[in-house]
């Protein structure tokens, strides 16, 4: 069964290249660019796992991660981005409780474990 596989960011080509990688690995893709089209997509698309940008206009990913959390308890939520400061993670993963936190850059092979092993979860 295909995993669909949503990815929230602000950066199209940061998009475009994570969409690339994980649909040549047989995931679904579905994107959002905002964190209020992320929450209204969730319904509708119900995905396998999230990957949440944090630095994003309007709702950052960590409001954004608090708010599906809310309502999808169980879906697995893994932080992509650029904060890559000890305290960044720290708050991420033991804070949050995100499953996993992937800091940008980030290499194919990486990326594709990690979303394999949090839609495995």
């Amino acid at each position: 069964m295909t995993k669909k596989i949503m990815i929230v960011d602000d950066e199209p080509d940061t998009v475009d290249l994570v969409r690339l990688v994980l649909e040549t690995e047989g995931f679904e893709v579905i994107t959002a660019y905002t964190g209020s089209e992320c929450l209204k997509k969730l319904d509708e698309e119900k995905p396998d796992a999230v990957l949440l940008d944090v630095m994003m206009p309007e709702m950052d990913g960590w409001e954004v991660f608090k708010r599906i959390r809310e309502k999808y308890e169980d879906l697995p939520v893994a932080m992509l981005t650029v904060r890559n400061q000890d305290i960044d993670k720290m708050l991420g993963l033991h804070v949050l409780k995100a499953d996993d936190y992937i800091t940008k850059p980030f290499g194919r092979k990486d990326l594709v474990e990690r979303v394999r092993k949090l839609v495995e979860q």
